[in-house]
């Protein structure tokens, strides 16, 4: 027994050892990173870059080299320095020929983010389902949630003071939202449910579903009935990850992407599938960070080895121009720190959210 209590003292010793030494190591060598930020610029055709210079501040140039002021840095992009255009009463009246105003600026500028921690990490699976023609400008979150089990829709109340009412209404209001998956065709249960729960957006279009059979479907509830819409994809199409957007400007419905790590716009209304002309994207393994506006979208995957930057036509998707920031190199620290603690042992990681030890 005391031999085993030594084994055991002497392996967690160990344990400790290989996971806080090169922790301490790595904090107390951490360096900041000099990333430009980068978006691309329709008035110049280039990607536009500011970058951290030391003791000068900011360096703004583009890839052919050619650097500018701050107030020119303003100039070769509008659309996101909008305000303060707006301000030095410098936005210009039209734009590739196309008349502008700071107003369309603002409805048709988004920004959208995805790491695959938000991807590779536990579900609760339960979901409010907002009202999405509620007739008031704010959004109110719902007393209950829905889940869908391998049978059927299921409403849950979160109330414990309206029993009678889950008993009542919540039952019919099941049976209700379950018949109307079932006639447009819907195979329980979801393989994927995606949405945005939260009333910090001014619209809500409730969840895009995946069903059985990967199949396609919009869901939302309309003046408390379901509404359900079966969307048809093109043919050799297997989606794997759907993101809904419910931007300001509401031309696009979702992003998504497929088997084949291609990338896809969902259009809203007309519920077309449009590719968009980017190589690949794996939300699982890459993040991926897109600064839209009315001409052109900047679109950035972070690999662990690059960041690549790429240009599309906000119209139809189609790639302007792409770029590549191969990662830094390794510090002499860094170097040191790999050579002197070849072993580590660390319980999280920057790509899920699930605490397991890791060697």
């Amino acid at each position: 027994m005391k031999l085993f209590s030594q084994l055991l003292l002497g392996l967690t010793i160990v344990c400790l050892l290989i996971w806080q030494l090169p922790w301490c190591y790595n904090f107390l060598t951490a360096r900041s990173t000099k990333a430009p930020f980068t978006l691309y610029s329709s008035v110049i055709g280039d990607f536009a870059m500011m970058t951290p210079s030391g003791d000068k501040g900011m360096l703004r140039s583009d890839l052919s080299g050619r650097t500018y002021t701050q107030a020119q840095f303003d100039s070769i992009l509008p659309m996101f320095y909008f305000r303060q255009l707006m301000s030095d009463e410098r936005f210009p009246d039209t734009l590739n020929g196309v008349p502008v105003t700071p107003r369309m600026a603002q409805m048709e500028n988004f920004n959208f983010r995805v790491v695959p921690s938000d991807i590779n990490a536990p579900h609760i699976g339960l979901y409010p389902l907002l009202e999405g023609m509620s007739g008031r400008v704010d959004l109110q979150m719902p007393d209950d949630v829905f889940r869908i089990t391998g049978k059927r829709f299921l409403v849950l109340t979160m109330s414990l003071q309206e029993y009678e009412y889950y008993i009542t209404q919540i039952k019919k209001k099941s049976r209700r939202f379950t018949e109307a998956m079932e006639k447009k065709g819907f195979h329980f249960p979801a393989t994927e449910i995606a949405g945005n729960p939260t009333t910090r957006k001014e619209y809500d279009e409730g969840y895009l579903l995946l069903d059985a059979d990967r199949r396609l479907f919009h869901l939302k509830q309309m003046k408390g009935r379901p509404y359900v819409r079966s969307i048809e994809l093109p043919d050799g199409i297997q989606l794997k990850h759907v993101f809904v957007t419910e931007f300001k400007n509401r031309k696009t419905l979702a992003f998504m992407t497929d088997a084949d790590r291609s990338f896809y716009v969902l259009r809203n209304k007309t519920y077309e599938v449009v590719k968009v002309g980017i190589p690949s994207f794996d939300p699982e393994k890459e993040a991926l960070a897109v600064f839209g506006n009315m001409f052109d979208w900047t679109l950035r995957v972070t690999r662990p080895e690059v960041e690549v930057y790429y240009a599309v036509n906000a119209d139809d998707y189609s790639l302007i121009k792409s770029m590549e920031l191969p990662a830094e190199e390794l510090s002499a620290a860094e170097k040191i720190g790999k050579y002197v603690f070849p072993l580590r042992l660390s319980f999280t990681s920057g790509t899920d959210k699930y605490v397991i030890p890791r060697f």
